[in-house]
């Protein structure tokens, strides 16, 4: 379903030379006039578990006035999809520029180089052409690096604090470990990642402590100095910044709780299953469930539901803070007038939505992501677009706007058309996917979202012809897709034209 787009397919459509004469932007020819201007900076944010719902996309009840900034300098994408909500696979296919079919990482333990060994990733691109490229905090997942895309080795910060401020907190998780130890000794297995109630700490905790007690703070104060270090040098350079929060456990100092008036944080408006979809189609939020003082099973209490929002949105505001200081260090050096800022959430979040908690499925509210893109000059700066993009999408753009060649390995295309218009579109599609097994049998779950519906197949992994079930939404009747229309004879018509786009797959949605 998911085949390779050769770059040359489109590039009449996507012409590097009618973007730099549209813009402001102009990105180094290599000439040797003595007028030409230097290539532009890369600062690339990723942010961990950060659904769209901050300052930029309308929700001003959420503190942000960092990534704010970005939007105002650029245009922020209302109709960013991931490929899958996860984090590992929506990483790897971003970075790569590859969709997880091709990387073959749709799961947390899987390195993208076992399938791909000599894939160029973004950074390695940018690297390959003369850039210094610089990682740190959290780029790829987890403990999976990659050093051939970087110039120096990637680094984390080590948090004064951990990831608690409380001493109660920590005591949890001492408590949990020992708990292990002692099951260990008397044979009696532990489960790794535990699926005990006390297999972690609280899921959100509130602390008197500076910024730098946590891992965001530490990473801001990374990319400032490396900020510095960078502005005394003449090479371009190319600098990711991942940061953390606002995944789980929601942890902040306390000055970003008392942002929020807990009263009037609104619970989810849908704490049900969509109707009539399939049992599998969501999760019963099982990371969260991992945490101290979650239930195991079962609804979340309002009580604690309105408690963990309060602790999604302080560690937003928290991570914001930090956004901020890099930004600030960037003007301090003069170099926000030459340096493209990206900004991205790696999947959304579910926090109650359906009745579920956390990513893992193909709904909307995990699967559509925070995309700002600004680069200098750009005379739709402060804009917002409804046109599809998706995450292969974002290799190809960089690249472009850079004034560098754009990989034929690619499975995306350029959003550069968007950049100028915010009317414009490049493709009428975006597809993600999740895997799930069901009674046994392993099935993929391919999801395609045009500018109205979402179609979602769960297919046979051995067979994709045998369909398990279908799932259809109208964004314009339904946009919380509350109930599956796939099966309602008067639909039979649209569902079989969806079908066909969906069949033709992200190659036929290019126009």
């Amino acid at each position: 379903m998911f085949r390779m787009l050769s770059v040359q397919a489109f590039a009449a459509v996507l012409s590097l030379t009618a973007f730099l004469q549209s813009t402001a932007v102009i990105a180094s020819d290599k000439s040797t006039d003595s007028t030409a201007k230097k290539p532009l900076n890369v600062l690339f944010i990723a942010v961990d578990d950060l659904r769209p719902e901050f300052g930029a996309y309308g929700a001003d009840y959420v503190h942000t006035p960092n990534m704010d900034r970005i939007a105002k300098r650029g245009v922020t994408f209302r109709k960013a999809y991931c490929q899958q909500a996860v984090c590992s696979p929506t990483r790897s296919s971003l970075l790569t520029g590859t969709r997880p079919d091709t990387t073959k990482v749709w799961d947390l333990n899987t390195h993208f180089r076992t399938a791909l060994p000599d894939v160029v990733t973004l950074p390695q691109h940018f690297k390959n052409h003369g850039y210094f490229v610089q990682g740190m905090g959290k780029l790829y997942h987890g403990g999976f690096d990659d050093p051939q895309s970087w110039s120096v080795p990637w680094t984390s910060p080590k948090a004064s604090h951990g990831t608690y401020g409380l001493p109660e907190s920590r005591a949890i998780v001492a408590n949990q470990k020992q708990k292990q130890k002692a099951a260990a000794k008397g044979k009696k297995k532990a489960k790794a990642g535990g699926k005990s109630n006390d297999a972690r700490g609280p899921a959100f905790e509130s602390s008197e402590v500076p910024d730098t007690a946590f891992h965001d703070g530490a990473l801001a104060e990374m990319a400032v100095q490396a900020l510095k270090d960078r502005a005394q040098k003449s090479e371009p350079f190319w600098l990711g910044v991942g940061f953390i929060r606002p995944h789980l456990p929601f942890v902040a100092p306390k000055k970003y709780w008392d942002l929020y008036d807990a009263e009037k944080i609104a619970l989810a408006p849908n704490p049900f299953p969509p109707e009539g979809a399939p049992d599998y189609a969501l999760t019963n939020g099982g990371e969260l469930r991992q945490y101290h003082g979650i239930p195991k099973d079962g609804p979340i209490p309002d009580e604690i539901a309105r408690q963990l929002k309060h602790g999604y949105y302080a560690a937003i505001s928290y991570m914001d803070a930090q956004v901020g200081k890099v930004l600030d260090e960037l003007e301090r050096q003069n170099l926000a007038d030459s340096t493209v800022i990206v900004l991205w959430g790696d999947h959304g979040w579910k926090l109650g939505e359906h009745g579920s908690w956390c990513k893992h499925s193909n709904v909307e509210n995990d699967t559509r992501v925070p995309l700002l893109i600004s680069v200098p000059g750009l005379k739709t700066a402060g804009q917002s677009t409804e046109s599809l993009a998706e995450f292969v999408d974002v290799y190809p753009t960089l690249a472009e706007v850079c004034g560098l060649p754009v990989p034929e390995h690619l499975e995306g295309r350029s959003l550069t058309p968007i950049l100028n218009d915010t009317q414009a579109t490049v493709k009428t599609a975006a597809f993600s996917q999740y895997p799930r097994t069901h009674n046994g049998k392993a099935l993929m779950g391919y999801s395609m979202r045009t500018d109205r519906y979402r179609l979602t197949r769960w297919v046979d992994r051995k067979n994709s012809t045998n369909v398990a079930a279908e799932e259809l939404y109208d964004h314009q009747s339904d946009p919380q897709e509350n109930t599956n229309i796939a099966n309602r004879p008067e639909n039979a018509s649209l569902l079989k034209q969806l079908t066909e786009q969906w069949e033709r797959g992200w190659q036929g949605a290019a126009n």
